[in-house]
């Protein structure tokens, strides 16, 4: 009977430790994948994306036209940007969650920059960029 008892615990002695807002981002900027969090024609949805973390602590995403993402970036929408590392073994990693509002990146200096330092690991046009302020960062490491 999969799924019908009760979950497995923790190892004795693993604990929830709340990061401060340096060690989270500097995890963040230390992995290159992780998930954004939007709505989506009224409905939550998550979608990968690679980013790169900017010196002010800002998400940047590449983008395509059509793009959830794009279109929640011109209404200016809440979203969330989440990245962890979890060892299932050890039930031990960390997991950092960014929240702020989606803002198209313009500014063709900022565009130029981005495009040579984030290159998408999908292999299609991604001629957009959008800038996730981190604002706030929430980060935990699980350790024993």
């Amino acid at each position: 009977m999969t799924g019908t008892g009760p979950a497995p615990a923790s190892p004795p002695g693993t604990r929830m430790v709340a990061l401060d807002r340096q060690e989270s981002l500097r995890l963040l900027a230390g992995v290159p994948m992780g998930r954004v969090g939007l709505t989506q024609e009224a409905l939550p949805v998550i979608r990968p994306a690679n980013h790169l973390v900017t010196a002010e602590g800002d998400i940047i995403i590449r983008t395509h036209a059509g793009a959830a993402l794009l279109s929640s970036a011109t209404q200016s929408a809440v979203v969330v940007y989440e990245a962890d590392r979890i060892d299932e073994a050890a039930h031990t990693g960390w997991s950092v969650m960014v929240t702020g509002r989606a803002s198209r990146v313009t500014d063709p200096r900022l565009l130029s920059r981005y495009d040579a330092a984030l290159t998408p690991w999908v292999s299609r046009d991604m001629e957009y960029v959008v800038r996730i302020p981190s604002e706030p960062v929430t980060g935990y490491r699980l350790e024993r």
